[in-house]
C-alpha cells in the first residue's frame, strides 16, 4: 500500500464507515418494520382465493375499503360478532369490529421510509467524498481504486433507492 496516499486511504475508510452505518440503519429499519407488521396482524390469516381474512375464532374479516393509489385494503369483522366475542378484550378495543390494513404494494411508508431517506443521505455523502477524493488524487492506481469503490457504492444506492422510488430500479 506504499503507492496510496494516506488521505486517499482515510477518505475511503470514512466513506466505507458511512456505508456500513447506512447498511446497519437499513437492517434495523427493516427489522422494526417486519416486527410491527407481525404484531398488528397476529392471529390473522388471509385467504387470497376468497379475498377475506379470518381469525382463530372462525370470524371472517371482509374488505370494507380499498385505496388503489396507495395499494391498501382495509378488512373488518362485523361489529356484532366482535362485540359478542369473549376474546374481544385481547383482540380489539373498537366497538366497530376488528380492523386490519393490508398493503398490496411494495411502497414504503412511515418510519421505514424515514430511515431509508437517512440511509440514502449517508450513502450520498459517502459517494460525494469519493468523488472529491477522485479529483484530488494523482496517480492511476488510487483513481482506479476510487472508481471501483464509487461504482460499487452507486450500485448499492440504486438498490436502496429502489424501495423508496420504484422507478429507479427500472431505469
Amino acid at each position: 500500500m506504499a503507492g496510496l496516499p494516506l488521505e486517499c486511504i482515510l477518505m475511503s475508510a470514512y466513506a466505507l464507515s458511512l456505508t456500513l452505518i447506512a447498511l446497519f440503519l437499513e437492517w434495523v429499519a427493516g427489522h422494526a418494520h417486519r416486527r410491527s407488521l407481525r404484531v398488528s396482524t397476529t392471529g390473522f390469516t388471509y385467504h387470497a382465493d376468497r379475498d377475506i381474512g379470518s381469525y382463530p375464532k372462525d370470524q371472517h374479516l371482509f374488505p370494507v375499503f380499498s385505496d388503489s393509489v396507495k395499494g391498501n385494503v382495509i378488512y373488518r369483522a362485523p361489529a356484532s360478532a366482535c362485540n359478542a366475542c369473549p376474546s374481544k378484550a385481547a383482540c380489539t378495543d373498537s366497538n366497530h369490529g376488528r380492523q386490519i390494513e393490508r398493503n398490496l404494494t411494495d411502497l414504503e411508508y412511515g418510519m421505514k421510509r424515514f430511515h431509508r431517506a437517512g440511509s440514502l443521505t449517508l450513502l450520498a455523502l459517502a459517494s460525494l467524498i469519493l468523488v472529491v477524493e477522485l479529483f484530488r488524487t494523482a496517480g492511476l492506481y488510487p483513481r482506479i481504486m476510487l472508481l471501483v469503490s464509487l461504482a460499487l457504492l452507486i450500485m448499492f444506492i440504486r438498490r436502496v433507492a429502489g424501495g423508496l422510488i420504484p422507478s429507479v430500479i427500472q431505469a
